[in-house]
């Protein structure tokens, strides 16, 4: 559970590295040929995901999701982006900081797709969602920011490095 709370969080601050990285507020609503979600839609479902399965669903948070409106809101600042994904970090967590390995172990709390999950395995599953849809985000800002820096995105340098156990 640790490594899954650490990717998380880590994943979250590359998101609003890459939110921030937009030179404006308008480029980040803007669709590529052949999308169907703009990075700003992204944030919006990202959020709204993590806010439910993490924070709702497994830390009673009593957040309330909208999918609907994740998929239909438009123009919101960068401001407002950065605010909403700095929640859902702070709700993902404190949740995640209070699930015991055996809350891990066992089912997750409700059906996800009409199939019963094993709670630590959904998790893996909401980090690699989180994940690819960061990279279609820094792909679409390499794409139109002309000469768009890194934002570093994945470092593993935010990861815990291994300490040997002492015998």
């Amino acid at each position: 559970m640790p490594a899954i709370r650490t990717v998380l969080a880590r994943d979250l601050r590359a998101l609003a590295r890459e939110v921030e990285a937009y030179p404006d507020d308008a480029l980040v609503w803007e669709l590529l040929p052949g999308t169907a979600n703009s990075p700003g839609t992204l944030v919006l479902h990202l959020v709204g995901n993590l806010q439910h399965f993490v924070g709702a669903v497994l830390g009673q948070t009593g957040f309330v999701r909208d999918r609907e409106a994740e998929f239909a809101t438009r123009g919101l600042t960068r401001a407002e982006l950065l605010a909403r994904i700095e929640t859902a970090a702070e709700s993902v967590d404190a949740t995640l900081a209070r699930i015991t390995p055996e809350r891990c172990d066992a089912p997750y709390p409700t059906p996800v797709g009409d199939r019963t999950l094993r709670t630590a395995d959904f998790l893996l599953h909401l980090a690699t969602h989180l994940n690819y849809h960061l990279g279609q985000i820094d792909y679409h800002r390499r794409a139109l920011v002309p000469d768009a820096d890194t934002v570093n995105a994945v470092p593993i340098a935010e990861l815990p490095e291994h300490q040997p156990s002492a015998r």
